[in-house]
């Protein structure tokens, strides 16, 4: 294949005058065809050339400077920080890429570096200039990714060159049936995995762990019916960085898996943080922990990240497009294209059909689509109330707690819906819509919403203007950041009211317990549930009315405590799509398509909201448990 199209390239070269001598390298950069030139012209016009040979051999191509084109990295370095002498900048280059990374937390720096600045500095330098923004808040989880992916720069090359050896291997076969296995989120959420084969190919969509299981065989996707599954398959796509859809893809690491792993921007630094955090907290606990470090490096580094609407081989009769869905910051909604318009999937992961504060609502329009795969979480019961109600109640909660005396204790998960109900409440307070009190952030989400700072590119148009003009999208003076211990302690222990934002979103561990635990004992207090609570967790049998909680305290042992604090659920907040939503998503989703498969639902919602459907949808409809298989085509 490599043979065919450096044949292909070459030829088109020599049409434009320049000869085969401009080209001194074509390799494989996982899913692109990278070809270094040492002519400065080419590389002065490597966009318009890239594009040119894009609509010649159909696949992804970026050009690089040849090494002995670039000006040495010393000279480099010492005129980019002159061009940028106005700006606090770390630059770091990047020899094998030919890149010079220009990182900065400042957004005046990326308002500077117009596309025209940015081509006369490579001009001048002959390196590729790649501005990186730099979390506004310390993000260890942002470093530690570095040295994954960077510590060892040649080890990183050749696990990407191995990736598109395989991704632009000959074709074997004629397109043919397609089969959609589900291997999780049948009839339940959680632990979602759905496989998708080919006559030539083997894609896993999702492959994530049950929060609420307390079996292993109950936690993780029904692979044990695909005793080889590691070695056959070709790739992973991970719609987002929820524990649900990735918790368990270090496990295909640990088994030998080492292939790509396609996701959003995003989505790598806050599932590795997720990942991170779940060793941190068996380390603590003494639990056996399903995976290490080494594996979390291990799939960081076989990660290949794509934006929305970048069209990208993954293998040789299949290709991914990501979509918005909605959902949290990077959720895609997957678009699989398999053959020459054989057949096209679309799988929506957790998707959220609704403008929100942070985000815009989920894409419904697609080039083509056969099958449609579609979450149906809140399939059963309609939400009673619009988003501007939902917000009111939501402050008529806080506000007849706090001026009672009371705390709140909102438990949020880390990613998503932390970030979500802080704008929230930072508007409530500005608006004068509930009293000005203190807004108590504590445990993982102080670290993801470093993260989040990090891609104002995937914000609504609101909420990335906002940030542009200054950093206080994710700042005010009522957030207290809690940076320890003994600062939690402090603040327990004062007894004025607060409202505190802490994980996790399920009281399934993390501060959110200690604050439970600290506040259960008055009746003035209220616990306010803002996420789903899926079945088996404590925060599930809160809701259906246990009040005698056991927890594992710090010191290991068992505590029993009776519950006598309000509670409350909101659940216009969602990030998933409400049964209105998701009917709506089937009328207006384009083009219609012949199947719809429900998953990551309970019974319940799934089958009432596949019935809805059938009035909706004049194709066939599928409400299929874990290890069905779907054929089609």
């Amino acid at each position: 294949m490599l043979s065919k199209l450096r044949a292909d390239i070459f030829n088109y070269l020599v049409t434009l005058g320049r000869g085969e001598r401009i080209v001194t390298r074509i390799d494989f950069e996982g899913p692109k065809i990278v070809i270094y030139t040492a002519e400065p012209s080419v590389f002065a016009e490597r966009n318009s050339v890239a594009r040119d040979l894009v609509n010649l051999i159909k696949k992804r191509v970026v050009i690089r400077p040849d090494e002995s084109l670039r000006v040495p990295p010393d000279e480099a370095k010492r005129i980019l920080k002159e061009a940028l002498s106005g700006f606090t900048v770390n630059i770091v280059f990047d020899n094998l890429m030919g890149e010079a990374i220009v990182e900065s937390n400042d957004q005046e720096l990326f308002n500077f570096l117009t596309p025209e600045r940015l081509a006369a500095l490579e001009r001048q330098l002959n390196w590729i200039i790649v501005p990186s923004r730099a979390p506004i808040i310390p993000s260890r989880t942002v470093e530690k990714l570095k040295k994954y992916l960077y510590g060892d720069g040649e080890e990183r090359v050749e696990i990407l060159r191995r990736i598109g050896e395989r991704i632009f291997r000959e074709q074997l076969f004629e397109p043919g049936e397609v089969s959609m296995t589900i291997l999780g989120g049948g009839m339940q959420v959680g632990r979602s995995a759905i496989l998708v084969r080919t006559r030539e190919s083997c894609v896993l969509m999702d492959f994530g762990i049950s929060a609420g299981a307390s079996k292993t065989l109950d936690m993780l996707p029904r692979i044990d019916f695909f005793p080889d599954l590691v070695d056959v398959l070709d790739a992973v796509i991970i719609t987002h960085s929820h524990m649900d859809h990735h918790g368990a893809l270090p496990l295909l690491f640990k088994y030998g898996y080492r292939g790509p792993v396609y996701m959003t921007e995003p989505t790598l630094p806050l599932m590795v943080m997720e990942h991170l955090d779940y060793l941190n907290l068996a380390a603590k606990t003494g639990q056996y922990a399903l995976y290490s470090e080494r594996e979390v490096r291990l799939a960081a580094r076989h990660v290949v990240p794509l934006r929305y609407g970048v069209v990208t081989n993954i293998t040789p009769d299949i290709r991914v497009t990501f979509y918005n869905a909605g959902h949290i910051l990077g959720s895609a909604i997957a678009h699989l294209h398999i053959g020459e318009g054989f057949h096209n999937i679309v799988y929506t992961g957790d998707f959220k059909y609704e403008k929100t504060r942070m985000l815009d609502p989920a894409t419904s329009r697609f080039p083509r689509m056969e099958t449609l795969i579609i979450e149906s979480t809140y399939g059963a019961t309609p939400v009673p109330f619009t988003r501007e109600q939902t917000e009111q109640i939501f402050a008529e909660h806080i506000t007849r707690t706090v001026n009672n005396g009371g705390s709140v204790l909102i438990p949020v998960p880390a990613v998503g819906r932390a970030q979500e109900i802080m704008l929230v409440i930072k508007n409530l307070i500005e608006s004068k819509m509930i009293p000005e009190t203190p807004v108590i952030l504590d445990g993982l989400l102080i670290e993801s919403t470093s993260i989040y700072s990090n891609f104002p590119e995937y914000y609504s148009a609101e909420s990335k203007d906002e940030f542009i003009r200054g950093d206080s999208l994710f700042f005010s003076d009522y957030f207290v950041n809690v940076k320890s211990q003994s600062h939690r302690e402090e603040i327990l222990a004062s007894r004025e009211p607060m409202i505190v934002l802490a994980t996790s979103g399920m009281l399934e561990g993390g501060p959110a317990l200690s604050y439970l635990r600290a506040l259960s004992e008055s009746e003035k207090n209220l616990l306010l549930f803002v996420s789903y609570q899926v079945e088996g967790t404590l925060g599930r049998k809160i809701l259906k009315g246990s009040r005698e909680i056991t927890l594992i305290n710090e010191e290991g042992r068992q505590e029993v405590f009776k519950l006598s604090m309000s509670v409350e659920k909101v659940d216009g907040f969602s990030g998933h799509s409400s049964r209105q939503q998701t009917l709506s998503y089937l009328k207006r989703v384009s083009p219609k398509p012949q199947n719809v498969i429900f998953v990551h639902g309970e019974p319940e919602a799934v089958n009432s909201v596949a019935g809805a459907a059938r009035r909706i949808v004049e194709g066939a409809i599928y409400s299929p448990r874990n290890l069905d298989t779907i054929v089609v085509g």
